[in-house]
């Protein structure tokens, strides 16, 4: 009898879905996060969506995490690796 190929092969059920294109800015992405948390918070999103809007959620947040840790380093590189405390004039 012939072997059939898994299907499983090309898309494993354990992987990250695709959550569409990530924005450009990370202001683009807070704006976006923003108003998905909102919807969320809402109650009104049908059931369907809703584990999309939470994935769509999380991975807004890890580039927005993504983005502000990279300006983190950039500013310790310019401060000579260390942070300087801010104060209010």
């Amino acid at each position: 009898m012939p072997k059939v190929p898994s299907p499983s092969s090309s898309s494993s059920p354990a992987a990250m879905p695709d959550t569409g294109p990530l924005p450009v800015s990370y202001e683009a992405g807070l704006q976006e996060l923003e108003q998905l948390v909102a919807e969320l918070e809402s109650g009104q999103l049908p059931l369907d969506q809703l584990l999309g809007s939470y994935q769509r959620g999380a991975a807004l947040l890890a580039f927005c995490r993504d983005k502000l840790q990279a300006v983190e380093d950039q500013i310790k590189v310019l401060d000579a690796g260390s942070l300087k405390a801010w104060t209010a004039e």
